[in-house]
């Protein structure tokens, strides 16, 4: 017995025992009365908030915010709380986690390209992401009647869901002529009808389209290019471009 109690076995097995017992009589006696009597906080309510403020009403309160998934709400403006979990008045310990759904605003989609497909076929796959069919506009082209020929907005731009994209469509090949068509892309529109003037042409269907880069009223694109011939009295159609402030003003007014 005596060897029992003085092995080198014995005496670990009973450091570890010792130890267990330690950590039982710790855990039991400070830390559980120190979790359970802990201070406790009604959960603010920040439904409605936008992020930033819902964050540092929770701060405040003594409880850690972890902002969640993004989800799109038309009703809600974006960056705005749409929900919280746990819910708000809500009595939890201290430094409970607090989770955040934030408003991604309206849906969004990015523009397709349509060109060379047929009006048909473009408001199908219009359709399938929700976007409309807007202005249809035929205007001379060397493409085959009837297709696309240039659409409203550029491709992978994002819009509003539920808007509507107007498209160019040929409506076939111009006659050829003996005056040859200048080149009017990067000119103002005013520069554009002087030049045209003066070689005896005008200004066949302004078509505009929003850009971010460029001023408004540049030229960026021109039907039938340069280098064409045309009779006299012949008219070019120009794509010219609009501030981004215009195109959202003009979709207000339509609201």
């Amino acid at each position: 017995m005596k060897n029992l109690f003085e092995s080198q076995r014995f005496k670990i097995i009973l450091k570890v025992c010792i130890v267990i017992f330690a950590a039982f009589v710790f855990f039991n006696n400070l830390l559980m009365p120190f979790y359970v009597h802990s201070a406790e906080v009604r959960i603010p309510k920040v439904v409605g908030m936008n992020q930033n403020s819902a964050i540092e009403a929770l701060e405040q309160a003594g409880l850690e915010p972890i902002v969640g998934a993004t989800s799109f709400n038309e009703s809600v403006p974006q960056g705005n709380v749409i929900l919280q979990k746990p819910s708000c008045y809500e009595i939890v310990k201290k430094g409970r986690r607090v989770y955040l759904y934030v408003s991604g605003g309206d849906p969004t989609v990015q523009i397709p390209s349509l060109t060379g497909k047929s009006v048909r076929d473009a408001k199908f796959l219009l359709d399938q992401i929700g976007l409309k069919l807007g202005k249809v506009t035929e205007i001379a082209s060397s493409s085959p009647k009837g297709l696309i020929v240039s659409q409203e907005f550029p491709v992978g731009v994002s819009i509003k869901r539920g808007a509507t994209i107007s498209l160019s469509v040929s409506g076939g090949a111009v006659s050829e002529g003996n005056i040859v068509v200048p080149d009017l892309t990067g000119k103002s529109l005013a520069e554009a009808e002087k030049i045209l003037a003066d070689s005896s042409l005008k200004v066949g269907k302004i078509n505009y389209q929003p850009s971010f880069s460029l001023l408004p009223n540049t030229i960026i694109d021109q039907y039938p290019g340069k280098g064409t011939k045309l009779n006299a009295g012949g008219a070019v159609d120009l794509f010219v471009t609009k501030s981004v402030d215009e195109d959202k003003k003009a979709e207000e007014k339509e609201e």
